[in-house]
C-alpha cells in the first residue's frame, strides 16, 4: 500500500510539474527603448485624461467676504518632466515630477455692499504624480492591468484676480486655492485609475487571444504565465499554438526548445519556436489541406506524356482500351510536416504518397502505381506590420516506389518533371496560404518596422522597432467604437 501511495505521489507530482512548466511557443519582449517610444503617447493620454477632471462648486465666507467659485476648468497641463519605466516584478511606473497645471474659474464675491464677478486664472506648481501599474495574466490568458497604486501631490497653488476689487481681496486667494488644491489632489488618482482599469484594459481586450487565421485553422495566443518584468524589459510568454477549427483542442504537447531572447538593442522582439510552426502544419494536416488531385488542365503536358510513356505497359496489360484514357496524380501527405530551425535557416520536411491513376470513362479510377515522395522546403520568415508570413522554396525532392526497388529505378525519369510540377503547382498553393500571414498579438495601431530575423537552434528571433499609426487615445477609442475627440471619462 505504501509503495502504491508513493508511486501515485510521484506520478501526480510529475504531471503537475509538466503542466506547470509548459514552454512558450511564442514570446514577445518590449525593451526600455520600446517604452521610451510609448512614453510620449502615454504622457499625451494622461494629459487628456486629467483635462477631463471636473470640480464641484465651492462656497464660503471669510469675515465680511462671501465667495462662490464654479465652472473650474483645466486649461493647460505641462507634464514635461514625466518618465515611463519598468517596475521589476510589478509592471510599469509612470512618474511626473515638478510639473504644472493651469486652471480658470468663475468667481462671485460679496464684500459689504460691493459685489464683483469675473473670470480668474490659477496655476498649480510642483505637481508630482507617481503611478505604478500592476500587469497580470487574466483567466482568459490575456494581458490585463490588475490594479494601480497612485500618489499625487501639489506643492502650491496661486490665483490671479482681475476686476475693481483685485487689490482689496488678493489675500482671499489663499482660501480659494487651498480648497481647489485639496479637491484637485483628490481627483488626479481616481482619473488615472479609471483611465487604466477601464480604458486601457478595453484596448488590451482587442488583442487577439484565440482567433481564426483562415477558414481552416485558428491560433491560440493566450499567456501561459504572468508577464516577467525587469528593469530593462517586459517579457510575455504565449502558448503560440495553431489549431484546426473543426477540432478546437488538438492533442498537441510542446516538446520543442523554448525560445530565448537575450537582446535589448531593439524596441521589441518576437521569438517563435519550432512548435509554433509545427502546430500550424499539424492543424492544416488535420484539416485535410495537404491533399491534391492533379488531372486534366492541372496536369502539365510534358508530365502527362512522360507518365503515359512510363506506364504504357501497365495500361496495355490492364486494358488496351484505356491507352487514351486521362491520367491523374493523387497526392496526400501521410503525416504532419515537420519544421527544423537551425542557425543556417528554417526547413520543412513533407512526406506524401503519390498515386498514378487512370480514369476510365464512366468507371471508378484504377491505380497504376503508388510512390512515396519526400520533399524538403526552405522556409523564409518575414514580418509585415504585425503579420508574420512564411515563403517556401523547394530545396530537395526524391521519389521511390512503394512496390519494389526495381520500380524505384524506373521512376528516376519522373524525378525532374514531378519536381517541376511541385514547384509550379504545390509550392505556389502553400505560399498562397502562408503569404497572407498570421497576426501577432499587438494592439491595432502598433506595427513592427525595420525588422531583422535571426535563426537559432530550435527557434527564430525577430528584432524590430515600433511604429504607431494611431495615438493611444485613438487605439482606445477604436476598441470602444467611440470618437477619439470625445471625452471618455468624467471623474
Amino acid at each position: 500500500m505504501t509503495s502504491f501511495l508513493l508511486s501515485f505521489f510521484f506520478l501526480s507530482s510529475a504531471v503537475f510539474i509538466m503542466a506547470a512548466a509548459e514552454p512558450a511557443g511564442c514570446k514577445i519582449r518590449i525593451t526600455d527603448k520600446g517604452l521610451e517610444k510609448l512614453k510620449f503617447e502615454t504622457q499625451k493620454f494622461v494629459e487628456e485624461e486629467l483635462s477631463n477632471i471636473t470640480m464641484p462648486e465651492m462656497k464660503g465666507e471669510e469675515g465680511r467676504f462671501q465667495y462662490t467659485v464654479n465652472d473650474v476648468k483645466i486649461t493647460e497641463l505641462n507634464l514635461s518632466h514625466a518618465e515611463l519605466g519598468f517596475l521589476p516584478d510589478v509592471g510599469l511606473l509612470f512618474d511626473v515630477q515638478n510639473s504644472s497645471i493651469s486652471l480658470s474659474f468663475q468667481r462671485s464675491i460679496l464684500y459689504w455692499f460691493f459685489y464683483d464677478t469675473g473670470n480668474t486664472t490659477a496655476s498649480a506648481e510642483g505637481v508630482n504624480i507617481n503611478t505604478a501599474v500592476n500587469l497580470i495574466r487574466d483567466n482568459e490568458g490575456r494581458l490585463k492591468i490588475n490594479n494601480i497604486s497612485c500618489d499625487a501631490k501639489i506643492k502650491k497653488m496661486r490665483a490671479e484676480f482681475s476686476g475693481t476689487l483685485r487689490k482689496v481681496y488678493d489675500f482671499l486667494g489663499r482660501f480659494l486655492t487651498t480648497g481647489m488644491r485639496f479637491f484637485l489632489n483628490q481627483k488626479i488618482c481616481p482619473a488615472l485609475n479609471h483611465a487604466a482599469l477601464v480604458h486601457v484594459n478595453s484596448m488590451l481586450e482587442t488583442i487577439p487571444v484565440r482567433t481564426e487565421v483562415d477558414q481552416y485553422i485558428g491560433i491560440d495566443y493566450s499567456l501561459i504565465s504572468d508577464p516577467v518584468v525587469t528593469s530593462r524589459s517586459l517579457d510575455m510568454n504565449f502558448r503560440g499554438m495553431f489549431f484546426d477549427l473543426s477540432e478546437q483542442n488538438p492533442p498537441l504537447v510542446n516538446y520543442a526548445v523554448e525560445p530565448v531572447i537575450r537582446e535589448h538593442d531593439r524596441m521589441v522582439y518576437l521569438a517563435l519556436s519550432e512548435f509554433f510552426f509545427d502546430s500550424g502544419m499539424f492543424s492544416y494536416y488535420t484539416a485535410g489541406i495537404f491533399q491534391m488531385h492533379i488531372v486534366n488542365e492541372k496536369m502539365p503536358k510534358d508530365l502527362e506524356v512522360l507518365l503515359r510513356t512510363t506506364y504504357f505497359g501497365a495500361i496495355m496489360m490492364l486494358n488496351p482500351a484505356l491507352v487514351d484514357a486521362p491520367l491523374s496524380l493523387q497526392l496526400a501527405v501521410t503525416s504532419p510536416p515537420k519544421t527544423s530551425i537551425k542557425t543556417s535557416g528554417a526547413t520543412v520536411v513533407m512526406i506524401a504518397i503519390v498515386k498514378v491513376m487512370v480514369l476510365p470513362p464512366g468507371q471508378p479510377p484504377v491505380q497504376l502505381s503508388s510512390m512515396t515522395m519526400e520533399a524538403k522546403f526552405n522556409a523564409k520568415v518575414s514580418m509585415r506590420g504585425k503579420r508574420l508570413a512564411v515563403h517556401a522554396d523547394l530545396r530537395r525532392f526524391k521519389i521511390f516506389s512503394n512496390q519494389s526497388a526495381l520500380e524505384s529505378l524506373a521512376l528516376i525519369p519522373l524525378q525532374a518533371p514531378l519536381k517541376t510540377m511541385l514547384q509550379m503547382s504545390v509550392v505556389p498553393l502553400i505560399n498562397n496560404w502562408t503569404k497572407r500571414g498570421v497576426r501577432i498579438p499587438l494592439a491595432d495601431g502598433m506595427d513592427f518596422v525595420e525588422e531583422v530575423v535571426e535563426y537559432h537552434n530550435g527557434f527564430i528571433v525577430i528584432g524590430a522597432n515600433l511604429h504607431f499609426s494611431k495615438g493611444l487615445r485613438e487605439m482606445i477609442a477604436g476598441s470602444n467604437g467611440t470618437d477619439p475627440t470625445t471625452s471618455t471619462s468624467s471623474v
